[in-house]
């Protein structure tokens, strides 16, 4: 049942990123399973009404023979078709732009004829056009009615449900063409894995470059190119635990308490906890990834203590790729270190910390890891 915003009601609170990230998996492998388009499109209008806490969530799509608009998926009304280029959608389709407004009634595109029908009332209103695979505009997601305490869409709810819409987007066409989904599942798994790395204020390109790492990495170990590719599209989400680690303990400029590595070290279990049901190979590499890549070779790593060839490759590989970014990396409690100092240490811990044939291999691939270093370099911020 939808809130009436003329009566009082409870507010909402928007969801934490630990919260987000369970709606995104939880709707998009229900997207990738299913074949239906109109069970595909319920679902992005619910995926997107539970990202961003709105009353409701309208996917509209683009009748280019009628030169209509019109809704597949209205929650709590039927279809609606509207001149193409009219009303807050149409002007953001028009434009390929988003819009996101706080009063409906204060804006002149805003047509409250629906409203008078039904005896809703349309408040705050966000509309995001998505895109095929070709860049078109296909149509758009319309949020209606933010239903927390400010009432009206912030700029953190344009980003997320930006996202939804580009998943959608994709995914309509593909559905329709019966063409695979899997290079927008890629791109989820990035922007989240950006998204776990950016809340512990780590460098933006970390993780698109411990991805090149993985994927020369495992080439340089006899893996397909599908294999190693897969290993560069999971490996963004090695960190994505970190979502739930308190800010205080992933923001500490200085050493952790034996209290506070406890709690940093359960963001493995954490990750992989979030990725661990899902049918899609991708993400159940991803899985692995995110449990396994804090384990070490002789076995005193974490969180399970593995050993040896007990850790998957997958696993052995992205420690290898994560410790090398993060030790070339300035972060908010080191400095970063000399390339020198860095390959150093990963000789002293082959056999220790690493797999020997994966250190083996580095040092084989290094003059083209050095290539993806200086290419997806940081840039300096600048205060």
């Amino acid at each position: 049942m939808h809130q009436n915003f003329n009566e009082p009601h409870s507010y909402k609170l928007d969801l934490s990123p630990e919260q987000m990230l369970k709606v995104i998996f939880e709707y998009t492998a229900k997207i990738a399973n299913e074949k239906k388009l109109e069970s595909v499109l319920v679902l992005m209008a619910n995926m997107g009404r539970e990202m961003v806490v709105a009353d409701r969530c309208t996917v509209w799509l683009i009748d280019n023979t009628r030169s209509e608009l019109f809704t597949v998926v209205a929650h709590g009304v039927g279809e609606i078709r509207i001149p193409f280029g009219s009303g807050l959608v149409g002007s953001s389709i028009s434009m390929g732009q988003p819009i996101f407004i706080d009063d409906a009634y204060e804006d002149p595109r805003h047509n409250p004829d629906n409203d008078r029908k039904t005896g809703y009332r349309t408040k705050s209103i966000m509309t995001i056009p998505f895109r095929n695979n070709q860049g078109e505009v296909i149509g758009a997601y319309q949020a209606i009615n933010k239903l927390t305490e400010k009432q009206v869409f912030s700029t953190q709810d344009m980003d997320y449900l930006s996202l939804a819409a580009s998943y959608s987007g994709k995914s309509l066409e593909s559905i329709m063409l019966h063409d695979e989904i899997i290079e927008t599942q890629k791109e989820i798994i990035l922007a989240m894995g950006k998204i776990g790395e950016g809340r512990s204020k780590e460098t933006g390109n970390h993780v698109k470059r411990v991805a090149h790492y993985s994927y020369l990495l495992a080439l340089g170990l006899g893996m397909s190119e599908s294999e190693a590719d897969m290993l560069r599209n999971a490996s963004p989400m090695h960190d994505i635990g970190k979502v739930a680690i308190p800010d205080s303990i992933l923001q500490k400029p200085g050493k952790l308490t034996d209290d506070e590595f406890e709690q940093m070290k359960q963001h493995s279990d954490i990750g992989f906890r979030l990725l661990r049901n899902s049918k899609r190979q991708l993400l159940q590499a991803a899985a692995i990834v995110a449990l396994q890549h804090h384990e070490k070779w002789d076995g005193s790593g974490y969180p399970q203590a593995l050993k040896g060839e007990e850790i998957h490759i997958y696993g052995r590989i992205t420690a290898l790729a994560d410790v090398f970014d993060a030790l070339g990396s300035s972060r908010i409690y080191k400095s970063a270190w000399a390339l020198d100092r860095i390959l150093a240490l990963i000789a002293d811990e082959r056999g220790r910390h690493f797999d020997p044939k994966v250190v083996d291999v580095f040092f084989e691939q290094l003059p083209r890891i050095l290539e993806v270093r200086d290419r997806e370099a940081d840039i300096p911020e600048i205060d």
